[in-house]
């Protein structure tokens, strides 16, 4: 015990030192239920009503005058409320005090006065300390200098904080801490509530989207034994009951498309996903999705959703359609414009683009129009610099190049189409050219932010991309999918043709709220062991 009194701070040891004066008050420190019926917008929008009241039939008064019957009419009206939250800032003058609490909506100020609460409530309050959670029932009345407070009826302590705040401006400015200890980051910067609270919201808004237009939300197993739906490390598990290794998912699709052979037609789920791959600003080992499949649906379909459900959310949760680009380079928001890149504008129709056609543009390389061998393809990627992996095939040194010469410059929304068939397993051959697929990416500021196919429904076709995912498996692809039998043999009952889209929620969040990293979005983001 004494060890760990050792590495107490002052204020750490002074702020225990007050739980015995609780106790001796017949107070619990760490305190009851409290009936909390407002919180600080509500109180500031009864002021407000209140206010705009008074001036609609008050035009004509002086300032002074208008000040001295604004506080006498808000008086007169008696508003009571009753709110309870952290203690934010306390100015202590004698017989009456100021202080400030923030609940999760925003902070609002209390005038407490000795002679209202009585000398024993005031001396508890006197005993406060910032970081301490109370209760205040009051009535709203309007200081001096126009600020909207809460005159204390009723004072209530709830808990005593044993730590005191990092000071507001030196305090909890280091990222790393700051997403080590959300906690504190909440209750310290007011930006991450915000994006804390429109996350959900956002998600709402997709799910009313996707509920309006006839899905129906479900939810598919984390666990599998089958490592499908999409090329990437997998997380492996062990299943003691079962003596067998799974899988977290990497992807929702192969259980979702199943879903459509059995008749839900119009399915989505929005879960979360894992896979065992790197950590940057884009992309976290654990993160959100939304899959959504739609029989009698096809590219297009899918399209015209991804472009309504990111208007529907943007305005709905933030009420706007241009946005600051969360990858940009340029730093000063005043040089940011739509033309070069700092604003990214979602109000018109997305831009659509294959990937052999910006390949064209940007190194004037014609992979559509030129039936090159590997070899060849290889060559060309060394005179371009392109980096090539033993697995390769003509597909895979087109999209090399797509990375390397284009991807970063896709900075307003673009649907990227043609992407090559080695790395489309599940999606269907361009009827027109079977060297391709029916698929697109959605890029924003750079980076993907969906992905979507007319899905492949030809249980033949399926089977023969699952052995060759197979076989670059066996050359050292460990993203490679495995076969899945029993999807195989799903198929042969008949799918629905069919469009299909997978939406990464981190990054739209990350986009909409304007934010900087994806551990901005996510509360409680992975971290290296300190």
């Amino acid at each position: 015990m004494e060890n760990n009194e050792l590495k107490l701070s002052e204020q750490e040891v002074v702020r225990r030192g007050k739980l015995e004066k609780y106790k001796e008050l017949g107070l619990d420190p760490f305190g009851q239920a409290f009936d909390q019926k407002n919180h600080s917008t509500e109180v500031k929008q009864l002021a407000e009503k209140v206010i705009n009241e008074f001036k609609e039939n008050n035009k004509d008064l002086s300032e002074e005058e208008y000040k001295a019957k604004l506080h006498e009419f808000i008086e007169e009206k008696k508003i009571e409320v009753q709110v309870a939250g952290r203690i934010m800032f306390i100015r202590k003058m004698g017989k009456a005090s100021f202080f400030t609490i923030q609940d999760k909506l925003g902070k609002i100020q209390v005038y407490i006065r000795k002679d209202v609460v009585g000398e024993d409530v005031y001396n508890l309050f006197k005993m406060q300390d910032l970081g301490d959670i109370v209760g205040v029932n009051g009535i709203i009345m309007i200081t001096q200098t126009g600020e909207i407070t809460i005159r204390c009826e009723k004072y209530t302590h709830l808990v005593k904080a044993l730590r005191p705040l990092p000071e507001k401006f030196h305090g909890l400015t280091d990222l790393e801490e700051r997403y080590r200890r959300r906690y504190l980051d909440l209750i310290m910067n007011e930006d991450s509530k915000r994006v804390a609270i429109q996350r959900p919201k956002i998600i709402r808004a997709m799910q009313e989207y996707f509920d309006n237009e006839g899905f129906i939300e479900v939810e598919t197993p984390v666990l599998q034994n089958i490592q499908g739906g999409a090329t990437a490390r997998p997380f492996i598990t062990h299943h003691n009951a079962l003596d067998s290794d799974f899988y977290l998912r990497i992807a929702t699709e192969l259980h979702l498309k199943r879903l459509l052979v059995g008749g839900l037609e119009r399915v989505y789920e929005i879960g979360r996903i894992f896979r065992n791959e790197g950590m940057d600003k884009t992309h976290n080992p654990e993160f959100t999705t939304v899959e959504l499949y739609q029989a009698y649906g096809d590219l297009q379909s899918m399209m015209d959703l991804n472009e309504g459900v990111i208007r529907h959310a943007a305005t709905k949760v933030i009420g706007k359609t241009i946005f600051k680009n969360p990858f940009t380079s340029i730093e000063n928001v005043e040089d940011m414009t739509v033309e070069n890149g700092g604003l990214i504008d979602i109000s018109k129709p997305f831009r659509r683009v294959t990937m052999c056609e910006l390949i064209k543009e940007a190194t004037g390389v014609d992979f559509k129009n030129n039936n090159y061998t590997l070899d060849e393809a290889i060559a060309l990627a060394k005179e371009h610099k392109v980096p090539v992996e033993p697995h390769f095939t003509v597909g895979h040194v087109i999209n090399a190049f797509f990375e390397e010469y284009c991807e970063h410059t896709l900075i307003q929304p673009t649907f990227l189409m043609g992407h090559p068939i080695e790395i489309s397993p599940l999606t269907k051959k361009d009827p027109s050219d079977p060297r391709f697929v029916q698929r697109f990416e959605l890029f924003i500021g750079g980076k993907e932010f969906s992905n979507a196919y007319t899905e492949l429904n030809d249980p033949i076709d399926q089977r023969e991309r699952f052995e060759e995912q197979m076989k670059e498996k066996a050359k050292g692809n460990a993203e490679a999918n495995e076969m899945d039998i029993d999807f195989c043999e799903s198929l042969e009952y008949g799918m629905p043709p069919a469009g299909g889209i997978g939406i990464g929620v981190d990054r739209l969040v990350i986009f909409l709220t304007e934010s900087s990293s994806i551990r901005d979005v996510i509360l409680f983001p992975q971290m290296k062991t300190r």
